[in-house]
């Protein structure tokens, strides 16, 4: 009996958390991301993660993770670098890519919650047109139409800017792990 019940919960379980109706991206949200999933380098200690600390390794990182600094500078700033200083330096990266990852992944849910709130709002506004059918208010007929039509021209841009959003979390993914790799080749 217990058998049938772990078998009959395997499918269920598989599926994972209920999915957030904050996130409208394709990809799954996942809060943080994962230093083992990046660094398949040494092991970060007690003393590496002090050195991550220390100022001019965190404005190095920060230089790192901004994606504005192009793959070729980057290079050239972790291969710059002395050995013992390379692993704080990534963990500080690393953290630094999380924390504004998670800042851009807020920033999603709010802007889906405000699409949610628009498409409420398109939704009561039709509702007005159709009461207004037959009125002999025409200034409230074309003050609802207006606003209807600039409401949902705002609602399409903001859909078709989505997908483009979306995509910030998988590039800070990707500069993480690249910034890894790099970082691991100067190890070696």
């Amino acid at each position: 009996m217990i058998l049938i019940a772990a078998l009959l919960a395997g499918p269920a379980l598989a599926d994972g958390p209920p999915a957030d109706p904050d996130w409208p991206c394709v990809q799954r949200r996942v809060p943080h991301l994962s230093l083992g999933a990046m660094w398949a380098g040494p092991a970060p200690d007690a003393e590496a993660e002090a050195r991550a600390g220390t100022p001019a390794i965190r404005a190095l990182a920060g230089r790192l993770a901004q994606r504005r600094t192009s793959e070729d500078e980057a290079a050239g700033l972790i291969a710059a670098q002395p050995r013992e200083d390379l692993l704080p330096l990534y963990l500080a990266t690393f953290h630094e890519i999380d924390r504004t990852r998670d800042r851009v992944m807020q920033g999603i849910a709010r802007y889906a919650r405000k699409q949610v709130a628009l498409d409420a709002r398109i939704a009561d506004l039709r509702e007005d047109q159709r009461g207004l059918q037959g009125s002999k208010d025409f200034d409230r007929i074309d003050a609802v139409e207006k606003d209807l039509d600039w409401s949902t021209r705002i609602f399409k841009d903001r859909q078709q800017s989505l997908t483009y959003v979306c995509e910030v979390p998988v590039i800070l993914e990707q500069r993480a792990f690249a910034l890894a790799r790099q970082v691991m080749s100067q190890l070696q």
